[in-house]
């Protein structure tokens, strides 16, 4: 025999049993359907499986739920199932089907993921992984998995397993309950966001509720009182409403120019409305206006904030049909029950865009407040504020307060950081010479555009006719009518 075939021949004999030594260690395929037999006493590949899917956000809730279902029985178990990326393209039949044919899905440890419980927490989430245990006595199988559009799982979904279809339809029924009224969300404030696979496959993102006082926000006499009343008041006396047989779902818009606080009034709305769940949609999320409305009702009381609406008062891009995405989302506003507590906060840069579609669907803002420019005397408590242990003196900051005429919340505050900013650059404490610069500077010609950008109509407002103090949005018999001078739309008196 040649010298090199055999020598080819004893090393091929020693690779054949190192395979064979190695498939031997290899986990037993038939696991996954050996432990379903034994749990159920009998053939687990006859048994129907029955699906459920869950939008991706609600995982958490999900199985917050199921463990403490499964835990009401104490020999509950929970497994995690392998085979590699072949389990991630196969369904739990189809698991079975190939278990009994081929061998091919061992038991594991179960797969987790680290999802967001609060804006300071976090929990194990179970990711993929087989809860094994008794439900009114019988026996049951939950595979729960996480979406996954790469395998194209878009929703998060139970696998249920039961030769008991009455524990299957209970089971999924406590479930659903659970999560209509119980979750992680509740009480807390929470953004929609847009996902990589479709306005739809978007995520939840917690926020940090803003801790803003009353003196926080410079406002017009009165208007502030008046915006509180109408989004948190309401909830406050929701019992005597009720009894009266008073709605109180309610609608709020603020308007006016950008930069003079509509955004801040409603950071300050959130900061004073503790144990509310607040669903904050703007840009493209307000595609998602009906998930939100959902929410919002599941988990009332609840506020739902629309930033910037104008920005979709004309929108198709995101809808289905010729009708703006504005309709739909004043559509999702009348769809709530009339004792659903639920406050929805527009706001708006643009009035006349949004007026024209109020005014075809009527009765979904019942509140439009003006946030007009600031006068003197709010410049100068606006300045007292963003300056305070900066040490300008009264004096400076009521001439500064002057010179800046016709110009927003966000200037003034813009104006002392560009004064801190000068001052810290010259390697100086900020003084009045570094206030009277900066207000002169920002005031130049040059800086038309600045004052552009950060809120600014080159006119004093303070002798103007309009008026601060907030307009109802009241329909009798679907007609309104303008009244001069005031900014918005009134009630007409039935004739």
């Amino acid at each position: 025999m040649d010298e090199n075939l055999g020598k080819f021949i004893k090393d091929f004999g020693v690779l054949a049993r190192l395979a064979q030594e190695e498939r031997e260690n290899l986990p037993n395929g038939n696991q996954l359907l050996e432990t379903l037999n034994g749990h159920f006493g009998r053939e687990a590949v006859d048994l129907p499986v029955v699906t459920e899917e869950f939008p991706s956000h609600r995982l958490v809730d999900l199985d917050i739920l199921l463990e403490s279902v499964a835990a009401k029985d104490p020999e509950h178990r929970l497994l995690g199932i392998g085979g590699g990326n072949q389990r991630n393209h196969s369904s739990f039949s189809d698991m079975l089907q190939h278990s009994r044919m081929f061998q091919g899905f061992p038991l594991a440890q179960p797969d987790y993921s680290n999802l967001a419980v609060g804006p300071d927490e976090q929990r194990q989430v179970l990711a993929s992984g087989l809860r094994l245990f008794s439900y009114d006595g019988v026996p049951c199988a939950v595979l729960q998995r996480e979406a996954n559009p790469q395998y194209g799982r878009h929703m998060a979904t139970l696998e249920l397993i039961s030769p008991g279809p009455a524990a299957t339809t209970a089971l999924l029924a406590e479930i659903r309950a659970g999560l209509e009224h119980t979750s992680v969300f509740k009480g807390q404030v929470i953004a929609l966001t847009m996902g990589d696979y479709g306005p739809h496959m978007g995520g939840v993102t917690f926020v940090r509720r803003p801790g803003l006082d009353r003196q926080d926000v410079i406002l017009p006499e009165g208007l502030l009182d008046r915006v509180e009343d109408h989004a948190l008041g309401i909830a406050r006396q929701s019992a005597v409403l009720q009894e009266h047989g008073q709605h109180l779902k309610r609608g709020l818009l603020l308007y006016g120019p950008p930069g003079t606080g509509k955004t801040h009034t409603v950071r300050y709305l959130l900061s004073q409305s503790e144990g509310t769940t607040a669903v904050l949609l703007s840009g493209g999320t307000l595609a998602r206006i009906s998930e939100a409305a959902g929410i919002a009702r599941a988990l009332a009381p609840s506020i739902v904030v629309l930033e910037d609406c104008d920005l979709i008062a004309e929108d198709r891009s995101y809808g289905h049909g010729p009708k703006p995405l504005l309709f739909e989302v004043l559509d999702a506003m009348d769809g709530l029950d009339s004792d659903a507590d639920v406050a929805f906060v527009l706001t708006t840069n643009r009035v006349d865009m949004l007026e024209r579609a109020l005014a075809q669907r009527p009765g979904r803002v019942d509140l439009a407040v003006e946030i007009p420019l600031p006068s003197e005397e709010e410049r100068e408590r606006l300045l007292q504020l963003y300056s305070k242990g900066l040490g300008f003196s009264a004096g400076s900051v009521k001439a500064a307060a002057a010179r800046a005429a016709g110009t927003t919340a966000s200037f003034t505050k813009e104006l002392v950081r560009r004064a801190v900013v000068t001052a810290a650059l010259a390697g100086e404490a900020p003084s009045d010479a570094h206030l009277a610069g900066a207000v002169g500077q920002l005031m130049a010609d040059g800086e038309a555009l600045t004052r552009s950008l950060l809120g600014s109509n080159g006119q004093h407002p303070d002798g103007g006719a309009a008026a601060h103090g907030g307009v109802d949005f009241g329909f009798v018999a679907g007609h309104a009518e303008r009244v001069e001078g005031g900014g918005g739309i009134s009630p007409r008196e039935p004739s």
